[in-house]
């Protein structure tokens, strides 16, 4: 503790009252909403906690491992005077850390560059570049139709049972930028180093991400904060700004790109329900705060580019949606502040095909700043909105059959049917280790075109159609 640090330390003897993971303390003057705080048992056991509001009697502190023990007398709370921080450096890569920042790796401690505050620092939203480079997952479902941008928030939307969490390694395992021009032309990449931030989940879950990243190598470049199910919901929302401000010093100040993935929002959501009641407040929609909107735009808003930063930080939210309902608060506040969404589908996953995504209401909406030529390819955009189109129509015609039986359809819907079984077997199929390059994604879109005769592919200009069309013989 720095000389200065020590003149703004106070201590109380004794709180008012203890509710839920809440303690109330009064007699103390010159504290900040943030604060960090000491909570001293008489057993000599110290607990940490945060000051969540401030009146002019009392201050309400949030316990991180919970008040199970503690009394309203013979309690010390000291105010430490500064909001909760991480020690940074470019040694993170390649560790593990707790739900407290602390390391979990059985490693040698951080020898620290900076201590930054978890919640960042305001960002002028003049001094922000726009998302416009194309990032390669190797996932075609993702490449071809919800292109993922450099500095873009694009969630994943799941619900219970399904892959998410492998889907999820894959990224982060073959994330790469591809570089413009002829440095593309020549298969130059950039991978992205990954901060990976779990809350509420298994053992079995957080295992399986260290595991896959150590096996793969991915884990060098890998950051990994861990909060699971048995740990204190209170530390749930520190973690993704722990993350967060880990990925802001890799990006901004070591000029990475960084993927940033967090799972499971919606347990991070939970944790502040769970909060929100202990302070008894108006509860929302479902029991929710009515600032779960703000506060989840506080950590989605602080994925992007800076200008005259080279590097960036681009975020993949995963949340599970309860009953698999999309109008639920978390999925439904999360697709207003992010840039569209990927969504898993129950039926596709029952029926063997994996990553089960379900593109038709799926969806980046940044995907026209990243594709085309000098990106991608120059017939990027007509392919996937053939694609698209065309597996629209095919599922309508499945459904037209179902109700009046296949005799009842044209040839051509026939055609269409046949489209979207084989796109769904050949285009949304992928193995876990296959890593399809944008072009053999584009070859494959190709290739089920030419199920179709070409008057009906109407979405595409004559030259493309001229240069990659082949009509497949039936």
């Amino acid at each position: 503790m720095t000389y200065r640090e020590y003149l703004t330390v106070k201590d109380v003897f004794g709180i008012k009252d203890v509710f839920g993971p809440l303690v109330i303390v009064e007699g103390v003057e010159g504290v900040t909403y943030g604060e960090l705080t000491e909570v001293r048992l008489p057993t000599g056991d110290i607990r940490r906690g945060r000051v969540l509001e401030i009146s002019d009697s009392a201050v309400l502190v949030q316990v991180f491992e919970g008040t199970l023990g503690i009394g309203r007398d013979n309690v010390r709370v000291r105010f430490l005077g500064k909001g909760q921080e991480i020690q940074v450096s470019r040694d993170i890569l390649g560790r593990v850390f707790d739900g407290e920042g602390r390391v979990a790796d059985g490693g040698p401690p951080i020898i620290p560059e900076k201590r930054l505050n978890i919640n960042g620092s305001p960002i002028n939203p003049y001094a922000r570049d726009y998302p416009n480079e194309f990032i390669q997952t190797g996932i075609s479902t993702i490449d071809g139709l919800n292109t993922l941008v450099r500095g873009q928030k694009l969630p994943i939307f799941s619900g219970a049972g399904l892959p998410h969490a492998r889907l999820a390694a894959q990224i982060a395992r073959q994330a790469r930028l591809l570089s413009t021009g002829q440095e593309q032309a020549s298969g130059g990449t950039e991978a992205f180093a990954v901060v990976f931030a779990a809350m509420g989940i298994t053992f079995e879950e957080a295992d399986y991400f260290i595991s896959e990243f150590r096996q793969t190598g991915a884990m060098e470049r890998a950051v990994v904060f861990v909060n699971l199910a048995e740990d204190p919901p209170i530390e749930r929302l520190a973690v993704p700004r722990m993350a967060l401000t880990a990925a802001e010093y890799l990006a901004f100040e070591l000029d990475m790109h960084v993927l940033v993935i967090l799972t499971d929002m919606t347990n991070y959501s939970e944790a502040l329900r769970e909060v929100s009641a202990a302070r008894r407040e108006v509860p929302g929609r479902r029991g929710y705060p009515g600032y779960l909107y703000t506060d989840l735009a506080t950590i989605y808003e602080r994925a992007g580019r800076l200008k005259g930063k080279k590097g960036s930080i681009t975020q993949i939210p995963i949340l599970t949606m309860p009953e698999d309902d999309k109008t639920h608060p978390v999925p439904d506040l999360t697709g207003y502040i992010t840039e569209g969404q990927l969504i898993l589908s129950r039926t596709l996953y029952n029926q063997g095909i994996s990553p089960p995504v379900d593109i038709l209401p799926s969806l980046s909406r940044l995907k026209d700043k990243g594709i085309g030529r000098g990106k991608t390819r120059e017939d990027h955009a007509d392919v996937s909105n053939q694609l698209y189109a065309a597996y629209a129509r095919g599922k309508s015609a499945k459904e037209l059959a179902v109700i009046l039986g296949e005799g009842a359809l044209s040839p051509t819907d026939r055609l269409y049917v046949e489209f979207s079984d084989r796109f769904d077997r050949e285009f949304v199929q992928q193995g876990e280790g296959e890593n399809r390059g944008i072009e053999e994604t584009l070859d494959i879109g190709w290739r089920l075109l030419g199920i179709l005769p070409r008057k009906e592919l109407k979405r595409i200009r004559p030259e493309y159609l001229d240069k990659y069309y082949k009509r497949v013989s039936q």
